[in-house]
């Protein structure tokens, strides 16, 4: 374990998370392997079928590693989604054509049901990629990044049954029996989910809050920092770093200082100067995928402009959130040069 630590301290993102370096800047991307790239709409044509492309451990390896054999990025994150807990707990999920996701209804009496054993088979696939592409990013002194849904956006997909865009329906509220007992199955099989990543060789875990901007504050204790404190800690338990993102929620400082990541992620509508003075833990991401839109000019302009406030804190670079697929490689490729050329 004390090799192990010792090893990965040395990657770019270790540096930054445990080290807290404020010198090195690295970077990777929210989405990296995905629609925006022609290798993965190459393979995506024959295999229509999401759920299907994210348990294909070749395909999903394969897909993972494109964004890293194309740019000079410091992390892979595994091709898969976070709706993998719900379909490992035996709830329907589809990816309908222009419209996102879409679950079958909550049978809490099937999912209880639901063992260890049962849930792991169904989503094993998922692990043997990240085995795979593991082995290959310690070669390259990079990471393997992990992740799982939080237990709130978890809980909206599934009792919404689909994306909330807006808000969650009227009645979302109106059974506290059937959200406490799914909050507590949530909890238990995303520590199995992230153990499982884990033990195939992720080596940093991210959290993500899609829909924390969905509620009011005074209901972040009960859905947002509780059951995100019980993932961090024990991902810290594991002796590996967590990064959260609570995205658009309304207190970033307050949401650090309860739930104690070891780098927490940031949205692009909020301000970048508040939360280097407010946040003394390494900060991740914030550039509006929307500017990789534009021209190289804004594109420097505005990584610059991420990069100077976090001069002096220990932070990695990413968007604020996943990249849009109508992105241009090359504007990645040139944003990418002028971190680096910092």
């Amino acid at each position: 374990n004390t090799i192990y630590l010792y090893i990965f301290n040395m990657t770019p993102l270790y540096e930054v998370i445990i080290n807290k370096n404020t010198t090195t800047k690295p970077v990777w991307i929210m989405r990296q392997a995905g629609r925006y790239l022609p290798e993965f709409r190459e393979i995506r044509k024959d295999n229509p079928n999401f759920i299907e492309l994210c348990l294909n451990h070749k395909l999903s390896s394969e897909i993972t590693l494109q964004p890293i054999k194309r740019f000079n990025l410091d992390a892979a994150i595994i091709f898969s989604d976070i709706l993998m807990l719900p379909y490992g707990l035996r709830q329907k999920v589809e990816f309908k054509k222009n419209f996102g996701p879409l679950l079958g209804n909550l049978d809490i009496k099937l999912m209880s049901k639901v063992d260890e054993i049962d849930f792991t088979e169904k989503v094993y696939p998922v692990y043997k990629a990240i085995k795979s592409v593991s082995s290959e990013m310690n070669l390259k002194n990079k990471n393997t990044i992990g992740f799982v849904g939080a237990p709130w956006t978890l809980l909206v997909y599934m009792i919404n049954q689909q994306s909330p865009k807006k808000e969650v329906k009227k009645s979302f509220f109106t059974d506290d029996y059937l959200i406490n007992r799914t909050l507590l199955i949530i909890e238990k099989f995303l520590k199995i989910h992230i153990k499982n990543q884990i033990e195939n060789g992720a080596n940093v875990i991210q959290i993500f809050d899609s829909w924390a901007g969905l509620l009011e504050e005074r209901d972040y204790p009960n859905f947002i920092y509780t059951p995100t404190l019980n993932l961090v800690n024990y991902v810290k338990s594991l002796n590996i770093p967590v990064i959260c993102f609570p995205r658009e929620i309304k207190n970033y400082k307050e949401f650090c200082e309860i739930v104690k990541p070891d780098a927490v992620n940031i949205d692009y509508n909020v301000d970048p100067l508040s939360i280097q003075k407010d946040i003394k833990i390494p900060v991740q991401g914030g550039l509006d995928p929307k500017i990789l839109l534009t021209d190289q000019e804004n594109i420097k302009k505005e990584a610059l402009k991420y990069l100077d406030i976090f001069k002096d804190h220990p932070y990695i670079f990413n968007l604020g959130h996943g990249i849009l697929p109508e992105t241009k490689p090359e504007m990645v490729e040139f944003l990418i040069k002028t971190i680096r050329d910092y």
